[in-house]
């Protein structure tokens, strides 16, 4: 087994918890990307053209002490997907432009056999979106979901940390609070593998979604191995 890579006590005004040290390759890219600019709630990158990136696949078994993995839930790309009828995928504007609620089109390309499968991977599930509650109110019953737990963002919400680190990374690493997770998004980057290796103490895994397909048969495979590989039994 390779040597673990040293840790700096480096102090970075970064947001993680107190106590919490980052290694050296992640130190180095919060320090130069300090003086970045600011990012909004809303910051949606270009996915066109892009590839999911490996997620690890050595994680230490989830014990009864943590109990079920958490599994922080998307709504718009991985349960809406932002291919169009033709095949072609449309802007993520375009796509995300009507309001969260009864009246959204976009509700219709909701599959409604998601929420089953997804109640029988056995985590925790928790939406993690900008929809909030309304993913309760107009989301779950859609799907066949109770209701969830809510991550609340802060609004407005921005930070100051590295650039291309996701917006809501940090506050789900705060949420999960060692707890070992899942986070199904269509935003993950390789910094927000980077930060949640070197911040969060429990096994995790990031998985990014196709936004023009949304969650598909692939997408359960990878979930249900990677819930296998960390839950003892």
């Amino acid at each position: 087994m390779p040597a673990a890579h040293p840790r700096t006590e480096t102090s970075l005004d970064s947001g993680l918890r107190p106590g919490i040290s980052l290694s050296p390759t992640v130190a180095r890219l919060s320090l130069s990307a300090a003086a970045g600019q600011p990012r909004t709630a809303h910051r949606r990158p270009s996915y066109e053209g892009t590839t999911p990136l490996p997620h690890r696949a050595i994680v230490p078994p989830v014990t009864s002490a943590t109990g079920r993995p958490l599994l922080f839930l998307d709504v718009d790309g991985p349960l809406i997907p932002f291919g169009s009828p033709s095949g072609h995928p449309q802007t993520a504007a375009a796509v995300s432009s009507p309001s969260p609620g009864q009246g959204n089109p976009l509700l219709e390309r909701l599959d409604p056999e998601l929420g089953s499968r997804l109640l029988a991977l056995g985590c925790r599930l928790v939406w993690a979106t900008t929809w909030m509650e309304e993913a309760n109110e107009v989301v779950s019953p859609r799907i066949g979901l109770p209701r969830l737990p809510v991550v609340e963002w802060p609004a407005p919400y921005t930070d100051e940390g590295p650039r291309d680190l996701h917006w809501k990374t940090r506050l789900l690493v705060e949420w999960a609070d060692g707890r070992p997770f899942i986070w199904v998004d269509d935003e993950i980057s390789a910094m927000d593998r980077l930060w949640v290796d070197a911040g969060h103490p429990g096994p995790s895994l990031l998985h990014r979604v196709d936004p023009t397909k949304g969650l598909v048969e692939a997408d359960f495979s990878a979930l249900t191995d990677w819930i296998r590989a960390v839950t003892p039994g």
